[in-house]
């Protein structure tokens, strides 16, 4: 397998970030191994439906996997590092990161009808659609800018500038 690599994604809610993973992960999955990394900065991902196992399962603390014959969700109870969920994924070609500011990898920012220069000093990519005129803004010219619709395109962004992570065994 060859060695992995990663990509985050960042902009503000509502911007496009789980669509435009969703779709760039339709079209690798054929062919990749792919892990995707959500972060809940608010905790208001819900996961279960209060008084089903797995929630009477996961409010013990304790950490727990759900099993079924077409999946298997891992509720960790305590933070994890980039290495340990790298280590929880194995093997994979490509993780897709959505959100997580403070991890060290290529970031691209999705935005729409604005851009939100405070992103700028933190990012190696914009991708936006046309309802943005990128003149419009003070976009350094170490920034690549991506037409948020065409996936094919930021797939190759991708390809060429996620950072390479440890193999791990």
């Amino acid at each position: 397998m060859k060695q992995p690599i990663a990509v985050a994604f960042t902009g503000p809610s509502g911007s496009g970030k789980t669509t435009l993973i969703q779709k760039i992960a339709q079209h690798l999955i054929p062919t990749m191994k792919l892990a995707i990394v959500k972060h809940d900065p608010k905790d208001k991902a819900l996961f279960d439906t209060e008084g089903k196992d797995s929630d009477i399962f996961t409010k013990t603390g304790a950490e727990v996997i759900v099993t079924s014959p077409t999946r298997t969700t891992y509720f960790s109870q305590r933070h994890q590092t980039l290495e340990e969920i790298i280590r929880t994924f194995q093997p994979f070609e490509l993780l897709l990161v959505e959100g997580l500011k403070e991890l060290p990898l290529p970031r691209i920012a999705i935005f729409r009808h604005q851009i939100d220069e405070s992103y700028l000093p933190y990012i190696e990519a914009l991708a936006i659609d046309d309802t943005i005129q990128p003149q419009a803004y003070h976009i350094p010219s170490h920034i690549t800018l991506l037409n948020l619709n065409d996936v094919e395109g930021i797939i190759e962004w991708i390809f060429t500038h996620a950072k390479k992570l440890p193999q791990t065994h």
